[in-house]
């Protein structure tokens, strides 16, 4: 590298932390890295066929696109190769610097704790580049990028610790020559046969020719007499295709694999691990597309923020057009990955027009259809495998797939029969809407639930007491989204779904005329109590009442109908977002002795006030004063 032309650079610390542990610890599986760096080569092309819609002048003299790969025994070098789009100067010292992807933290923190095994990680995380070092002790990259004089070639060096050179190179032919220099312990990868059959392996599907210099047998003619001499394999200038190199969702699905299909998910994804199910099919009538599409075992750690994506590509005619076709799948099912081939989308298609073409509106409710159906075939599955799947499925995603309840009006039905819930007699996330119905009582006609914070504090909920003591079993959420997911929900298959913590109680069959005439005497008893509690607590409630909901507790808060509850106002309040005015209902126990040593009570008002407060704890709040509270349950004690 000439010291004239030559620059130092520093690696991103996230970079130099990682190339530590790639070239340290990273050897589980270190065949990846041939997969990772095809995978980029592929996309390198991928993305010139984009660019070159609109500047043809990119392809120069070179329009048929491949990837290729060099093994030169002599030099311990691997050398992978493209003609796709290419690199500037200043596009290696930003790609091949820094990492430039959300969830870097969450990444090294899982590469620097007790696990061995994480190669696995590195493609998920969109680092596959550095897998180079896990066999190489220096990288050298030499690229051009396509529309650029031969002058402006770069040469990126790195030995895999804290810094990196480029320099400025002459290079005749457009993309990029990426060249392992092997360690001592890492030249089994020199052999022809292996890694053509790890090619095979991983990247078979790549949809354009993967190629490795031919070779052919060469038999030395023995002199007349003389013992036949041994023949060998000798290498050509000539090239050969080593893989199928057909797009496989373009095949018939009957013709592939299932290890085929998990293969290309993994090539497609970076992701590690083998998906839970796929989906695919090419849909014909007015919109004609292809559709493959796969549900991951593992959530990115993204998956709630804004920087999440759907990991969906848009191709038409075959035709790699973007990475993150948002557009193209509902947001609630962001999870998912895939492919869509569109046949009728221009191949100049912008994320604008996305946002405005029917065909893609069209796509996207096609999509979200056949993921529904997909997932509801494994919810009903027989397989232990398809049931093992789904509830991976549901423990990953399903807070994701509740979003659906507000966004989805037309499939609304479809994901509520996915939903599975603990209940009041069954702590496992398990219940179907349709298997609590099938257990509902003689005279039921409600679907009960209760939301809270965490599975304790719905089962401790005082708005379960008199359900538990009719053995009525109730539905628990607890997931955060569920508060908000439930408000869109009105019933199901036609039966009503109730929350218990709003509105009066109200068994109807189940619940005999000696208890309502013993909630008319008692509510007739304590009118004056119930009186001076609306006084003294007028600026916290909106109404007091007495309920026969409760058992052992001397009281609840009650959210009035069309009002919101206490865990969503504080949800919204967590996000920074406008709340309502609004105010409770407590509802007392008459039985309880806490609440019948109200009447004619000296400290009246500080045990209303640590009555309500209490209900407010029980909901998973906290008192609105605290010190408030703390002074109250002294004076009490005191007295």
């Amino acid at each position: 590298m000439s010291e004239a032309n030559a620059q130092k650079h520093s690696f991103q610390a996230e970079v130099a932390q990682l190339l530590h542990l790639v070239t340290h610890s990273l050897y589980s599986n270190p065949e990846i890295f041939l997969r990772e760096l095809i995978s980029n080569a592929s996309d390198a092309c991928d993305k010139l066929r984009f660019e070159g819609i609109n500047h043809p002048e990119y392809y120069e003299n070179d329009p048929d696109l491949h990837v290729r790969v060099t093994l030169d025994a002599d030099k311990k070098q691997i050398i992978i190769s493209d003609n796709g789009i290419g690199l500037t100067e200043a596009e290696a010292i930003e790609h091949l610097g820094t990492i430039a992807k959300s969830g870097t933290k969450d990444f090294m923190s899982k590469l620097s704790g007790d696990q061995k095994s994480d190669a696995q990680l590195i493609g998920q995380f969109g680092v596959g580049f550095y897998s180079g070092f896990i066999v190489a002790d220096k990288i050298t990259v030499e690229s051009r990028r396509a529309g650029v004089e031969a002058s402006q070639g770069v040469r990126w060096v790195s030995n895999g610790t804290g810094e990196f050179e480029t320099e400025t190179i002459e290079k005749t032919d457009r993309g990029t020559d990426i060249i392992l220099h092997l360690r001592e312990d890492a030249t089994e990868y020199l052999d022809r046969f292996k890694v053509k059959q790890i090619i095979n392996k991983y990247s078979d599907h790549i949809s354009l020719p993967i190629e490795m210099q031919k070779q052919v047998w060469q038999q030395e003619e023995a002199a007349e007499g003389e013992e036949a001499k041994p023949g060998q394999y000798v290498t050509t200038d000539e090239w050969e295709a080593i893989n199928s190199a057909s797009a496989l969702w373009t095949r018939n699905k009957n013709e592939v694999s299932e290890e085929q299909y998990q293969e290309f998910y993994k090539n497609l994804t970076h992701d590690f691990a083998n998906p839970l199910a796929w989906a695919h099919n090419r849909v014909e009538g007015s919109t004609e597309y292809t559709q493959l599409l796969y549900i991951p075992s593992k959530a990115p750690s993204n998956i709630f923020t804004r920087e999440a994506k759907a990991g969906i590509k848009l191709y038409v005619k075959r035709v790699f057009i973007m990475d993150d076709a948002d557009n193209l799948i509902p947001n609630y099912l962001r999870f998912v990955q895939g492919i869509v081939d569109s046949a009728d989308l221009p191949l100049n298609v912008s994320r604008e027009l996305l946002q405005e073409s029917r065909d893609v509106k069209t796509i996207r409710e096609g999509n979200a259809r056949r993921i529904l159906t997909m997932l509801d075939g494994l919810a009903k599955s027989e397989d232990e495998k398809d049931q093992e799947n789904f509830k991976t499925f549901y423990r990953e995603f399903a807070s994701v797939l509740k979003e659906g309840l507000g966004e989805d009006l037309a499939n609304r039905e479809r994901i509520l029969k996915l939903l599975r819930f603990a209940t009041s007699s069954n702590d496992e996330v398990s219940t179907s809407l349709s298997d609590y119905k099938a257990r509902m009582k003689d005279g039921q006609k409600a679907i009960y639930y209760v939301t809270a914070e965490s599975l304790n504090a719905a089962k401790n909920s005082p708005q379960l007491e008199l359900f538990k003591k009719k053995d009525i079993e109730v539905l628990l959420m607890t997931e955060r989204v569920d508060e908000w997911a439930m408000e869109f929900v009105h019933e199901f298959d036609g039966t009503p779904l109730q929350n218990v913590a709003k509105g009066a109680v109200d068994l109807g069959d189940l619940q005999d005329a000696e208890e309502k005439q013993a909630l008319e005497q008692a509510a007739e008893a304590f009118k004056p109590v119930v009186e001076q509690l609306s006084t003294s607590l007028k600026d916290k409630t909106k109404e007091v009442r007495v309920t026969t909901r409760l058992v052992d507790s001397p009281a609840c808060l009650v959210t009035p109908e069309g009002q919101l509850s206490p865990q969503l106002i504080r949800m919204l309040k967590d996000a920074g977002q406008p709340v309502p005015d609004s105010k409770p209902i407590l509802e007392i126990n008459p039985s309880h002795p806490l609440v019948q040593k109200l009447q004619g009570s000296a400290q009246f008002d500080n045990l209303a006030n640590v009555i309500f407060d209490q209900a407010v704890i029980a909901e998973g709040g906290l008192p609105e004063d605290p010190a408030e509270y703390v002074k109250r349950i002294n004076s009490l004690l005191l007295a």
